[in-house]
């Protein structure tokens, strides 16, 4: 996948989760505080998480620790299907963190061979999904703390969607012209 099919997808997605937003905030809305402890999605997201890193591992070519590949995937294994049992409390939010650095990684590994100087607006944009992830896996209840600040409000949901509605469509553009 190239750069400007990627920037379309997340875009696509990023537009498409703000508009719903603005269309339907009420239900949106409750969603929304009740994401922090939504057990399901997170076993969800932490196992997805876990496979992806299992395969990501699995290729790896690395030859400092090749004897040890073994060892490590069915530790790493262990430790992702242990947490969806024993470390359920936020598992949404760090399931969700570790499937936004896994983003990430193939986003910037990805728009690194882009001679467009406008792929800084990706970069910039993952750099902020890892520092978020980083911080929320180690503090999970500020996702709490911001979705309540995000909904307390109708007005400053809508501001909020619309700037992500609007960001949205500036990836699909930069991923339909200058990413080409």
């Amino acid at each position: 996948m190239n750069l400007s099919q990627l920037a379309i997808l997340l875009g696509a997605v990023c537009a498409a989760t703000h508009a719903y937003i603005l269309l339907r905030p009420e239900p949106s809305m409750a969603f929304l505080r009740k994401f922090h402890r939504n057990v399901p999605l997170g076993i969800f997201f932490t196992l997805l998480a876990t496979a992806w890193f299992e395969y990501n591992l699995f290729n790896s070519d690395v030859t400092d620790f090749a004897q040890w590949k073994p060892l490590m995937l069915a530790g790493l294994g262990l430790i992702g299907v242990g947490t969806c049992f024993y470390v359920q409390d936020y598992i949404s939010v760090r399931g969700g963190a570790a499937l936004a650095l896994l983003i990430a990684d193939v986003v910037l590994d990805t728009q690194r061979w882009s001679p467009s100087p406008w792929k800084n607006v990706i970069t910039v944009w993952m750099y902020v999904w890892i520092c978020l992830s980083c911080w929320v896996v180690v503090q999970p209840w500020r996702i709490r703390d911001w979705i309540l600040w995000a909904t307390t409000f109708p007005k400053r949901l809508k501001m909020l969607s619309l700037s992500g509605l609007s960001f949205g469509l500036l990836v699909i553009v930069l991923g339909l012209t200058t990413y080409r």
